[in-house]
């Protein structure tokens, strides 16, 4: 297995891992629409021996109380039904905090299971009165702080690109 960032002949890859991952065609069109408004920050993917993608992680600019802080958030994050519980998806999300720090980012967000999450250091984003818009989330949403200063005096709405509006609620 090769964890690495993803290059453009990926995609047919990525796009068929999502369907199969999440049953659907919403996020391979999420991640279709991100990469082609350039809203793709880093892109992560895990490889088997012979090339084929079996893990993926994308990041992308949320902005917080409509201002550009330098945040990403984390969504999707999917990895082959045969290779689950191999730690591929902790690999991919430590290799994406660690290229994101490298290249100066503040904080990411992310929407999902805290007991997955909180081993990574994300936090909860009520704490730090932040939240996203979609209600009943509270305890789903997450921060975790690349620098030490970025969630000093931040507070209100974190905001995904317009592509995740088209996903269903």
């Amino acid at each position: 297995m090769l964890i690495r960032v993803e290059i453009p002949v990926d995609a047919a890859g990525i796009a068929k891992l999502l369907r199969k991952v999440f049953g659907g065609n919403d996020e391979a069109d999420l991640i279709q629409q991100l990469r082609e408004d350039g809203l793709i920050t880093l892109g992560v993917v895990a490889t088997d021996d012979h090339g084929g993608i079996i893990g993926y992680a994308a990041f992308s600019p949320v902005m917080v109380n409509g201002e550009d802080r330098q945040w990403v958030g984390l969504a999707p994050l999917a990895v082959a039904e045969k290779y689950q519980g191999q730690g591929i998806g902790k690999a991919l999300v430590y290799e994406g905090l660690d290229t994101l720090n490298e290249f100066s980012y503040c904080a990411v967000a992310v929407l999902g299971d805290p007991g997955y999450y909180a081993p990574f250091g994300f936090k909860s984003a009520a704490e730090h009165n932040l939240h996203c818009k979609w209600q009943g989330m509270e305890s789903a949403f997450q921060i975790y702080s690349l620098a030490d200063d970025a969630l000093i005096g931040v507070s209100g709405l974190v905001e995904y690109s317009a592509p995740f509006d088209q996903l269903p609620a």
